[in-house]
């Protein structure tokens, strides 16, 4: 795994800041999700896993756990600390059908969208499109922006999910990658992330600092909602500044009753971390150290082992990590005030570990 600038460095566990003092049976529990992840890249660790599945571990026994099968190493690289965010599951009420304020259409992955996974695709429409359009003679073409899709590029097409009836909320949906979906009817329908068209992200919430809207030390979650319902034109405007758009699918009955993060991982409030993927191996734990994140219901500076199993568009960095705080209003609140310095000790297999450093 190439990581430009990235030195893991060994240390001793009793070098990782409160290691002692953290539940390390419920970050065992989160990360016993990681099974399906770890499959091919670690299958003797997946097995691990799939021996410890139903026992009652203890907090003492799973830390054992992790110090036999891992050793720990520092991450350093250009800068002193990263940065963490958190991000969350918002509860919304929607409706199946379009009517009275349900007007905001959720769109399913279309079918002519295609993923450029391959480089040199990419260079046929754009080296900073990751999706693109594929149409009826074979062309690859970028795919309608966030402003092209809001102003009706894909209506006609069957692809509706369902509706919302707030633009806004919309819009977070979209950053977060799911969503919990009240009903008229009091059903509930989970969404999660299914693709993109491609465009690059865009932060609306850097773009108003830019503009001088806003102070850094200002941006939170709930101040950037309340300044965007102040003036829902002008709030179009800024939101089509961020021209990625993001397509869900509906999970089934089968499916795990929670928030999912890569191929499907059930994620776990205040244990599943968003990594970028190109440096971390995505399923295994990382040891994150957080001085100044007080607002966790723990309280205390946040030294918390976390499991990477997620990413994001946002999420680029040796030490950059999104944290998943639940689901609905409290978890989006702790998520909003998140914006800190942290350090990253990443936790590599004492057997393989060479596909990983």
């Amino acid at each position: 795994m190439a990581r430009p600038s990235v030195v893991f460095e060994p240390v001793q566990f009793s070098d990782l800041p409160g290691w002692e003092g953290d539940d390390h049976a419920a970050a065992l529990r989160a990360f016993l999700k990681s099974k399906k992840l770890l499959a091919k890249s670690a299958p003797d660790l997946a097995r691990e896993l799939e021996n410890a599945e139903g026992a009652d571990w203890r907090a003492g026994e799973a830390r054992q756990f992790f110090e036999s099968l891992f050793t720990a190493h520092r991450v350093l690289h250009n800068k002193s600390h990263g940065l963490l965010t958190g991000y969350y599951e918002p509860v919304l009420r929607g409706s199946r059908t379009r009517h009275g304020p349900f007007h905001v259409p959720v769109y399913r992955c279309p079918p002519d969208l295609v993923n450029l996974v391959d480089d040199t695709l990419r260079g046929t429409v754009g080296e900073a499109l990751t999706h693109a359009r594929k149409t009826e003679s074979g062309e690859l073409v970028p795919y309608p922006t966030r402003a092209e899709i809001e102003s009706g590029a894909l209506e006609g097409r069957d692809l509706e999910l369902l509706y919302l009836a707030d633009a806004i909320d919309a819009y977070f949906m979209h950053v977060q990658g799911s969503g919990l979906i009240e009903l008229e009817d009091g059903s509930t329908v989970r969404l999660s992330y299914d693709g993109k068209n491609g465009h690059p992200y865009t932060s609306i919430g850097r773009y108003l600092v830019e503009k001088g809207i806003f102070a850094v030390e200002e941006v939170t979650l709930d101040r950037l909602i309340s300044w965007l319902r102040a003036d829902p034109e002008r709030a179009r405007e800024v939101m089509w500044q961020n021209a990625s758009y993001i397509f869900f699918r509906e999970l089934t009955e089968s499916e795990p009753d929670s928030a999912l993060g890569v191929d499907g991982v059930p994620l776990t409030a205040g244990r599943s971390l968003a990594v970028d993927a190109s440096i971390h191996g995505l399923g295994l734990p990382i040891y994150v150290v957080a001085p100044d994140l007080l607002h966790t219901p723990e309280g205390g500076p946040f030294r918390r082992l976390m499991i990477a199993q997620d990413v994001g568009s946002a999420i680029t960095g040796p030490e950059r990590g999104d944290i998943f705080f639940g689901t609905g209003s409290e978890a989006g609140q702790r998520a909003g005030m998140t914006h800190h310095a942290g350090n990253f000790f990443v936790l590599l297999p004492r057997q393989n570990s060479q596909a990983f450093a």
